[in-house]
């Protein structure tokens, strides 16, 4: 038997040590891949789907960031367009001597994973400077841009220490139930069993999903069941028969109401739609 080796990407080749780029806006089949000797810092404004990196699947809720380091397992199954920005670097990249408080932002940011922004946090205007900067490749550019850097990991430093999790608050039932979909989902559909998991009642768990999101639980569920679906019409070849039974479904057909009144399109148009 053939012995597949994990692909190990490098988008920093000619000897570049410095690279930003817009995310790529379309929904592909990715498998697990690393990046060699480089940093990744993803900004995503938009997008559904997962994120694995190495043994955690995250549930992705844009706007986010995501800070990927050398060697580090990841892939992504993109239910919609994702939109955004990628930025590279080396070590290298900065002066240990003369950019030490740079690096030590770097140092200190690089102990984040994941990070969920809040609307109106998403640093576009910052990213886009940067990325504008990197293009233009004239004098004093690169100065610009590590002052530009400097703000931008400054500010999500910034937002990240308001972040309850990063404040050693207990974590809310909302946060615990975002945690369940992602487990137990789709296994579970109904609003009582994520409740029971969770000690409380539909009724509370209800009340926390719209204080938070505006959005009952049964409304996140079905969403969380959606992108599920997605997730395995676009990213396997499996029939639609055993993707309604992954999903729990014991009627094929119930599937398929379901994914059409959600998506107005079959799950065979879907997948169709995007592999034409």
């Amino acid at each position: 038997m053939e012995n597949k080796q994990i692909d190990t990407k490098n988008k920093l080749d000619d000897g570049l040590t410095f690279k930003i780029s817009r995310f790529k806006e379309q929904i592909k089949k990715t498998k697990p891949h690393k990046h060699d000797e480089y940093y990744e810092l993803i900004f995503l404004s938009e997008g559904e789907g997962f994120h694995c990196i190495e043994s955690e699947k995250y549930l992705v809720t844009s706007p986010e960031f995501y800070f990927l380091k050398p060697g580090q397992l990841h892939f992504w199954q993109f239910t919609s367009i994702p939109k955004g920005f990628v930025i590279l670097f080396k070590d290298d990249e900065f002066d240990a001597l003369k950019e030490s408080d740079l690096l030590e932002l770097v140092h200190q940011l690089s102990k984040t994973i994941r990070m969920e922004l809040k609307s109106g946090q998403f640093p576009g205007v910052l990213l886009n400077e940067i990325l504008n900067e990197h293009n233009r490749n004239a004098s004093y550019s690169q100065a610009i841009i590590h002052g530009l850097l400097k703000a931008l990991m400054g500010k999500l430093l910034q937002i990240s220490e308001d972040q309850p999790h990063q404040s050693g608050l207990p974590q809310s039932t909302y946060d615990k139930f975002r945690q369940l979909l992602v487990k137990e989902c789709p296994r579970l559909h109904k609003v009582n069993q994520f409740a029971d998991l969770l000690n409380t009642t539909p009724q509370n768990l209800n009340a926390v999903c719209r204080k938070q999101t505006n959005r009952s639980a049964s409304e996140i569920i079905t969403a969380q069941i959606l992108l599920e679906a997605k997730r395995y019409i676009l990213h396997t070849d499996n029939t639609v028969n055993e993707i309604a039974e992954i999903l729990s479904y014991s009627d094929t057909s119930n599937f398929v109401k379901f994914f059409r009144k959600a998506e107005g399109l079959t799950p065979i148009q879907f997948r169709d739609k995007h592999f034409q």
